[in-house]
């Protein structure tokens, strides 16, 4: 009895042995099981950012290009005096005053003219008289001519008085004829339509011949100037749109028309000037110094988001997205922008016939070369608000 006891307890302690050695044993495999997936979980590669990314998108952009220049006047009439020695006596316009054709903007003291103007008449007058007389007396000696009562050195000596009388007489007519001029020559008028631009004359003044008196802008109508570089003059056509900017913030653009290019280039500054046609506005004044830009028309472009665009060391530079979900720092050059999009000069030679590269359009600024990233189609990002990130 007491045998059978002692074989029943050691079963029952073999058994309680076993069954703890079976769950040592199964918890033993489940940890290891547990730590080979952890390591082999730690030892995939992991994606340093989540971002997103765009195909480049090909737009039709109004090409353009800017250039600085000065307001001038299409025409500037110089109007001067013509006569000399005489005192100014009335001015009737200033500057800015508009004009018209033939109007009097002054006049010139004409006392002495006038006094020489009678003189002349007076002397015509005589003259006239003069050559009455020596038409008559040469009439009667013609008569005699052929009597023998004359001789041939009197009838030519009445002949040449009456033509010297009609000389002298020919000659007071001029001095009429020429006071007459310089009397008209007192008033300075303008001689078209236009606005007073400069004023020189002053009431007491003496008047010398050649001496400028006003300037006028012709038509009152001005042009933009604008110096343009050698490699953007063959750009430029006859009838192209123009847009100037006035200094005024109040004011709206300016449309001008490209109505001449110069054929000369100075060699200093390797600048053309483009004459561009600007239609009657405030906005404006002569000698002004603004800006404009050509419009070239539309022309294909390669666009992506400024988002997707790093900026470092004074370059510019986008990430590429391989098959296999890295990326690659490429160097891009950029050229026009448009709200939030930038065109890109030299990405289209890594494009296939096919297929459209993808670039990352946020959280460039926290990649680097040959980063695993994880892609998402929309995340929050708030480097994506900034135009360009900028990386020193």
């Amino acid at each position: 009895m007491t045998s059978k006891k002692r074989k029943s307890k050691i079963l029952i302690a073999l058994t309680i042995t076993f069954i703890i050695l079976s769950i040592f044993i199964f918890y033993k495999l489940i940890n290891n099981k547990q730590y080979s997936d952890k390591n082999n979980k730690l030892s995939l590669p992991q994606a340093v950012l989540t971002v997103t990314v765009v195909e480049p998108k090909k737009q039709k952009w109004i090409q353009s290009f800017t250039a600085n220049g000065n307001i001038a006047a299409w025409q500037e009439v110089v109007i001067g005096s013509e006569i000399s020695g005489e005192r100014i006596v009335k001015v009737y316009v200033n500057v800015g005053d508009t004009v018209h054709r033939g109007q009097v903007l002054a006049e010139i003291d004409s006392k002495n003219i006038r006094t020489e103007l009678a003189s002349a008449k007076a002397n015509f007058a005589e003259a006239q008289a003069v050559l009455i007389n020596a038409k008559a007396n040469n009439y009667r000696f013609q008569q005699l001519k052929n009597t023998g009562a004359i001789s041939v050195q009197e009838i030519t000596q009445y002949q040449t008085l009456e033509n010297t009388a009609r000389a002298r007489l020919d000659a007071a007519k001029a001095q009429i004829v020429s006071n007459e001029i310089r009397l008209t020559q007192s008033k300075i008028v303008a001689l078209d339509y236009g606005v007073i631009s400069v004023r020189n004359a002053t009431v007491g003044s003496l008047a010398e011949t050649g001496q400028e008196m006003f300037r006028l802008i012709r038509d009152n109508r001005l042009e933009w100037r604008a110096e343009v570089i050698s490699a953007d003059l063959y750009k430029l056509k006859q009838g192209m749109t123009v847009q100037i900017t006035s200094l005024d913030p109040i004011q709206s653009m300016i449309k001008g028309t490209v109505r001449r290019i110069s054929p000369v280039i100075d060699p200093q500054t390797s600048l053309g000037l483009v004459y561009v046609d600007i239609p009657p506005t405030n906005s404006v004044r002569m000698g002004m110094f603004t800006k404009g830009s050509f419009d070239l028309g539309e022309k294909l472009a390669l666009t992506i988001p400024q988002s997707a665009l790093l900026l470092s060391d004074g370059f510019y530079y986008v990430f590429i997205l391989d098959k296999n979900s890295h990326v690659h720092r490429q160097k891009v050059t950029i050229g026009r922008r448009l709200n939030d999009r930038v065109e890109v000069l030299d990405l289209v030679n890594n494009t296939t016939k096919n297929v459209m590269i993808k670039i990352v359009s946020s959280g460039v600024g926290f990649l680097t070369d040959g980063d695993l990233v994880k892609i998402s189609n929309d995340i929050p990002d708030p480097l994506a608000k900034k135009n360009v990130i900028s990386q020193e």
